[in-house]
């Protein structure tokens, strides 16, 4: 058990048989009454972000979880098959557990957070920014630089996302997996 005012940003917890992550929290302590923790979390399974008010001294059931690297295999069906580096056992992960799925690439390595308790996959995290290659878009024009302007492209995993008109087919790019924006031109 934790107590309400330990929770930190990505401490699990269970409640009422559901696995949740803490997004955010904050420690309110208002000029009247109690002192409590406002705390933002998101649910495993479907990846709904609730809120929620915790008093201070409140337990929580908290669940061990242990993150590891794996690498991305193949796509099998609706399952991604991922090979851990360290044992080199191969594990399918669904669709929507993976969070950035959209810019998974062959060979990129996951961090995948497991259950250690009954060893079950609750989430895989790519990396914050990841590098990929534009497979398709308009050409860009020379002097293109000087505006704010989006055009759409296609990256090598398919996943489309809006880039400045001066980037090219061939060009590679950084990209943020949280929310698939625009970083910058990698040289």
């Amino acid at each position: 058990m934790i107590n309400a005012q330990d929770v930190k940003n990505g401490t699990c917890f269970r409640e009422n048989g559901r696995l949740y992550f803490v997004i955010e929290f904050l420690h309110v302590k208002p000029g009247k009454g109690n002192t409590f923790m406002r705390v933002k979390y998101k649910d495993v399974v479907d990846g709904r972000v609730l809120e929620k008010r915790f008093n201070i001294g409140e337990k929580l059931e908290d669940v061990r979880v242990e993150r590891r690297p794996f690498q991305y295999l193949y796509q099998e069906g609706e399952d991604y098959i991922f090979m851990n580096n360290e044992t080199f056992e191969q594990i399918p992960i669904a669709h929507d557990l993976i969070n950035g799925v959209d810019f998974l690439k062959e060979g990129m390595t996951v961090d995948v957070a497991i259950d250690s308790s009954t060893d079950t996959v609750l989430m895989a995290d790519l990396p914050t920014k990841v590098e990929l290659m534009v497979q398709y878009t308009e050409p860009g024009l020379k002097g293109d630089t000087a505006t704010n302007t989006l055009k759409p492209a296609t990256l090598e995993t398919g996943a489309e996302v809006r880039v400045p008109l001066f980037i090219n087919e061939g060009e590679i790019i950084r990209i943020d997996t949280r929310d698939g924006s625009y970083c910058e031109r990698v040289k």
